[in-house]
Formats: C-alpha cells, sequence, structure tokens
C-alpha cells in the first residue's frame, strides 16, 4: 500500500501536469501498476487489517436468542445463560452491538418553543456568603425564570423557599416581564407540590394567572435543561470576583448583569434573547390586575404575646388589638398586619433566622397597657397602694449572728443570756 503523500502527488503528475504513466512511475520509483490503481482510485488508501474469527462467533445465536426473549437481559446474566468461561470483554462488546437490533427505538425529538409558550423555573442556591443582618450570613435561594422562545433569564434572591415567597417571586419577575407564559415548568419543589400535586397556594397562582403550572417527573433534569444550563451560567460567569452586602446588593447586581446578559449572542438561537423577546412578550397573557402577595394573607386572632411568627422571626403588633382577628400580609419585603383596615404593625422582612422584631412604639404601648391594667386589677381588690401596709419590726443583723454563735456573746445589744424573739 502507497502512502497517502504518493497517491496525491500521483494523481497531481497526471491530471495536472499531463505526465503519462510510465513517466510518473520512473519519477516516483514505483510501478506503473502502483500508479495506475492510485489513477483509478478516488479514495486515498487506507490500510484494513483483515477480519479474524472472535470466540464469540460460536455462541451468537444464543446470545441472540436470548436478547430475543429478554432485550434488557444483562451480559453477566448471558453469560451464565450460555456457560461463557472466556474474559467478559470481547463477550459485553459483542453484546453491545446485537442489543439495539431487539430494543424498541426511541428516536429524541427536537424541543421547539413558541412565543409565550412556556418558562423553566429552578432555585438556584449561589455558593457564595451573602449578610443578613443581626450578625448572620448565608446562602439564600435564587428563583430564576427562563423563557423558552427568546432564552431571556429572569432571576431573584428570596428569603426562604416557602410557597408565599414563591410566589412573591414569581410575580416580581413575571412583573418585569410584563407578561405571563402560558405554561410555567417546575421540577417536584416542595414549596410547589409533590408527585404532581400542587399545592393549595399555587393551584390558586395558577388560577390567578390563567396559565398551567407544569410538574417534571422526579429525577428528570433533561425535562428543564434550560433553566438548569442558566444555573451553571449563573455560578460562572455572575458570581466569580463579586461581593455582596446583603441581599438588596445582591438582588441588585444581579439585575445590573442581567440585563447586559440577555443581550449576549445565544449560540444554540443563533440570535440574541433581545431580540426575540418582543415576539415572545405578545404572545403572553396580560398580568391580571390582582397582585398575589395581596391576595393571600393570614389571619389569626392575635394573643396576648402580641407577636406573629414569619417563617422563623417573630414581629410585633401593636398591643391595642390583642384578643381580636388580624391579617398579616407578608412579601420578599415587608410583613404588614391589618385589623379592620386599618394597618397595626409593618416591619421590615428579616432575611436572618430566630430573632424578634420589636417596634418600640408597640413596646411603649405595650407598658403602658400593662401599667393601666394592674391599676385597674389593684381598685377592683381593693388595693389602696401605700396606705395599706403594716409597718414590720426590723431587727439588726448582729441579733442573728449572735442568736446562731456566728460572733460572740447572745441576745440583743450584746448582752449575755438574752432570748432572741
Amino acid at each position: 500500500m502507497i502512502p497517502v503523500e504518493d497517491w496525491a502527488e500521483i494523481r497531481r503528475l497526471h491530471r495536472a501536469e499531463h505526465m503519462p504513466i510510465r513517466a510518473i512511475a520512473r519519477h516516483l520509483g514505483i510501478s506503473k501498476n502502483t500508479v495506475k490503481r492510485a489513477l483509478a482510485s478516488d479514495r486515498p488508501p487506507r490500510y484494513e487489517r483483515a477480519a479474524k474469527g472472535s470466540a464469540v462467533d460460536a455462541v451468537e445465536p444464543a446470545i441472540r436468542e436470548l436478547l430475543q426473549q429478554t432485550p434488557t437481559m444483562p451480559a453477566t446474566v448471558i453469560a451464565e445463560r450460555i456457560g461463557w468461561e472466556k474474559g467478559m470483554t470481547v463477550l459485553k462488546e459483542r453484546v453491545r452491538e446485537l442489543r439495539p437490533a431487539y430494543l424498541p427505538i426511541d428516536p429524541v425529538s427536537r424541543t421547539v418553543y413558541q412565543p409565550g409558550e412556556l418558562a423553566q423555573c429552578d432555585l438556584w442556591f449561589p455558593p457564595v456568603s451573602v449578610p443578613l443582618g443581626h450578625g448572620q450570613a448565608g446562602s439564600p435561594p435564587v428563583l430564576v425564570l427562563v423563557s423558552g422562545y427568546s432564552r431571556i433569564i429572569a432571576a431573584r434572591m428570596l428569603p426562604s423557599r416557602q410557597a408565599g415567597d414563591l410566589i412573591d417571586g414569581h410575580w416580581r419577575l413575571l412583573s418585569s416581564w410584563g407578561g405571563v407564559p402560558r405554561m410555567l415548568v417546575w421540577d417536584n419543589e416542595p414549596g410547589v407540590g409533590r408527585g404532581g400535586h400542587l399545592t393549595v397556594e399555587f393551584t390558586a397562582l395558577a388560577g390567578l394567572l390563567a396559565c398551567r403550572i407544569f410538574q417534571t417527573r422526579p429525577r428528570d433534569p433533561e425535562a428543564k435543561g434550560l433553566v438548569e444550563r442558566a444555573n451553571g451560567y449563573l455560578e460562572t460567569s455572575f458570581l466569580p470576583g463579586r461581593t455582596f452586602a446583603g441581599p438588596d446588593d445582591f438582588n441588585a447586581q444581579l439585575t445590573a448583569w442581567l440585563a447586559v446578559a440577555n443581550r449576549r449572542h445565544h449560540r444554540s438561537l443563533d440570535a440574541r434573547p433581545a431580540d426575540r423577546w418582543e415576539a415572545d412578550r405578545a404572545r403572553m397573557l396580560p398580568l391580571p390586575p390582582t397582585s398575589p402577595p395581596c391576595w393571600w394573607h393570614t389571619t389569626l386572632r392575635l394573643g396576648r404575646d402580641h407577636y406573629v411568627r414569619v417563617d422563623t422571626c417573630d414581629y410585633s403588633i401593636h398591643p391595642r388589638v390583642i384578643g381580636r382577628k388580624v391579617a398579616v400580609v407578608v412579601t420578599t419585603e415587608q410583613v404588614i398586619a391589618y385589623c379592620d383596615g386599618q394597618v397595626v404593625a409593618r416591619h421590615a422582612r428579616c432575611w436572618a433566622r430566630h430573632q424578634t422584631l420589636t417596634d418600640p412604639e408597640h413596646a411603649a404601648a405595650g407598658a403602658a397597657l400593662r401599667g393601666a391594667f394592674r391599676r385597674h386589677q389593684d381598685a377592683r381588690d381593693g388595693w389602696s397602694g401605700a396606705a395599706d401596709l403594716v409597718e414590720v419590726e426590723q431587727r439588726r443583723l448582729e441579733v442573728y449572728d449572735r442568736a446562731f454563735t456566728v460572733i460572740d456573746g447572745g441576745g440583743e445589744g450584746g448582752e449575755p443570756g438574752a432570748e432572741v424573739s
């Protein structure tokens, strides 16, 4: 077999230089038959070793019979059934070659997204320490939404992964989009639902937004590969070299960075997401007039301990509404309590854990109400204060010291033998 270089040179000399076969053979020092074979072949010469028989050839009919019955039978089981006593590598290779002929064909479909069709959602836990206040730091979850058609990314850090915070995050991100995709794709996040059954809160959210919330099967990350890749993109392109003063600073930096990132050239789209956004948003559903964070609230009857717990923190309520029903509205930024339509508490949302937040006005009102209550009790029981006190004689400490022989002597005034009453 001649080298590829000689094959190429023979064809060049014959076709470009118009040299005869005999001259080419003499010039290159090869036979005329070799030159003729090179000119007759349109493919470069390639060495191919003659096929040799394999030890598996003798048992291939038995392997095919077993695969015909059970296409998924492991190679180790096949070896046991046919009594194979030689190396497993050659047997596994043959089984790997034969198995596809007995398995049903499962072609992969290309997913094509239509404008406004869906958005994939996920929680990203950034590997960074963010100050949360009160001397604490942590890595709160980041809600990430990716539109299927345009690949626009929206993201926001949330205080927790509870349903209320997830709903508030959805509303803020969808409000920034100015529309609602016809379907939101989620995995089996506990705050969203489990086993294909949405929580009550997310069922109500789907009804409010008039969209469908679809949950993927467990352990099926490919079903929301767009948002999974977006999480990796955030981790490798947004986080490096950044420091954050707190959650608000994190969200501010993330929003500014996404405004630039969404204008990058997307390789799989061969376009910029921002250039496809207008067509995407035009096919989305309009936002409802009602804000979900203001729609859902917790109603309770305020006890004597005039605090309500949100997540792991306690927030004070004005004590004048003790015993009355209070509606508590929680967002990612505020905790507001209403009683008969009046605001009775307003606190900034605390991102730290296990904290007690007291409004100074509530503390002062509580002290005043406790004082008034004690005075009312005293008046009801006939207690007039210092006038009802009985004066009791107080002995000097030396009397007790001598009585218990702590110091020498006995009796009052140091007189021996005096009784102690």
